[in-house]
């Protein structure tokens, strides 16, 4: 039975100083931005398999996304994050699922989730500052380290949860 399967530990909170750095940028945007939206994209390859990625800042594997720069679209916004992120192309147009409120971030920020099809690795995505490793996984073997919020949104995306209103 799918709930007596044992579910892999989360990863620690974030540390002190990515808290402390989160809330100084969430500051700077409630003083420049009245609300901030960001996007997450799940990215399937042709064989299934999810792409996700790991960041020098915050633990745990993540869907890849950020947040939406003004005068940049939501679509736009997906397209380029799975490019800097995964250096991945889009296959068909990336489909809204659905609008997250995400009040750990703060009491203003939402997520918009998309789920992208057929997408394609240009290049390897090598580590960086931002990202220190990506790929692709099925969704029976995802990393242990993976996020319970993207656990969730993956199960969403599977239909073996309804969809939250909450990140």
């Amino acid at each position: 039975m799918e709930q007596d399967r044992p579910q892999p530990a989360s990863p620690p909170t974030r540390s002190v100083l990515a808290r402390l750095l989160t809330g100084l940028v969430h500051q700077y945007f409630a003083l420049s931005r009245g609300m901030t939206m960001g996007v997450r994209a799940a990215c399937f390859d042709d064989a299934g398999r999810v792409f996700l990625v790991r960041h020098s800042y915050v633990p745990g594997w993540h869907l890849p996304g950020g947040g939406i720069e003004r005068g940049e679209t939501a679509l736009e916004a997906v397209a380029k994050e799975i490019r800097e992120e995964g250096n991945l192309a889009l296959g068909a147009p990336p489909r809204l699922l659905h609008v997250y409120f995400n009040k750990q971030t703060s009491r203003r920020d939402h997520v918009l989730l998309y789920r992208c099809d057929g997408v394609t690795q240009t290049a390897p995505r090598l580590k960086d500052r931002e990202i220190v490793e990506a790929g692709f996984f099925t969704l029976d073997a995802l990393p242990a380290a993976t996020t319970a919020a993207t656990r969730r949104r993956l199960e969403e995306i599977a239909g073996r949860a309804t969809f939250a209103d909450f990140w």
